[in-house]
């Protein structure tokens, strides 16, 4: 069981509307100009959101959320934060990007009035993107040492595949070799071993099954 003082970053941990949007978000940040942002949370159990809250009101430090009823236990919900030679929480940045959030239906705590939360984003379980914008492969950085990537490849070997319908491999040999990857990545502790399970019985969708693959290259890169 994962201890409520750490950090969960796994893009493959949100819905996989989720999981489109912030890479939606991240792509459009990309062609804004912004490369310097990084994912600081994704999914948050509800009791390390207790344990958030608790800081500040029973426990020592600084208040960091307002709620115990968060859209992160939800897996509908992430925060990003700035990395050099910006400060972390750099107001002019996160406002450039909620801006571009809004305008992909995203819903960004800088909106929020009260309690403003600029680093942190969210989508309805019923999100999808929007008309006229089209997801290419983009590398979502988990720490400040990596820049956002989008990765061009040449048209002549560009496989599409349909957003959230269910991993169909073209032969048993891709799948014992996708199965023996992502097996490999749970060995290794970059990601749970509840993907190896859905991959093998068939639940896997091909959106999610791309998030896996960038996730593991991106921790496997940062070792």
């Amino acid at each position: 069981m994962t201890s409520v003082t750490t950090t969960c970053r796994d893009l493959a941990e949100l819905t996989p509307a989720a999981q489109t949007a912030c890479r939606l978000l991240f792509q459009e940040c990309f062609k804004a100009g912004i490369y310097n942002i990084f994912i600081t949370e994704t999914y948050r159990s509800q009791e390390r959101q207790k344990y958030l809250y608790a800081q500040g009101r029973t426990r020592p430090g600084q208040i960091v959320t307002w709620t115990l009823n968060s859209n992160h236990k939800s897996r509908l919900a992430w925060d990003i934060a700035v990395g050099p030679p910006q400060s972390l929480y750099d107001v002019t940045t996160l406002n450039r990007v909620g801006a571009i959030a809004r305008k992909l239906g995203i819903t960004w705590g800088g909106d929020w009035v009260g309690s403003i939360d600029r680093p942190h984003f969210e989508v309805k379980a019923s999100w999808k993107m929007p008309k006229g914008y089209v997801l290419g492969k983009v590398i979502v950085p988990s720490n400040s040492k990596m820049q956002v990537q989008l990765i061009v490849e040449d048209k002549k070997e560009e496989i599409k595949v349909a957003q959230n319908t269910n991993w169909n491999p073209g032969s048993p040999a891709m799948k014992t070799e996708t199965e023996n990857y992502v097996a490999k990545a749970v060995k290794d502790g970059i990601i749970q071993a509840s993907h190896l399970k859905d991959l093998q019985n068939g639940t896997m969708t091909t959106d999610r099954l791309i998030g896996l693959y960038i996730t593991i290259q991106q921790r496997r890169t940062t070792k």
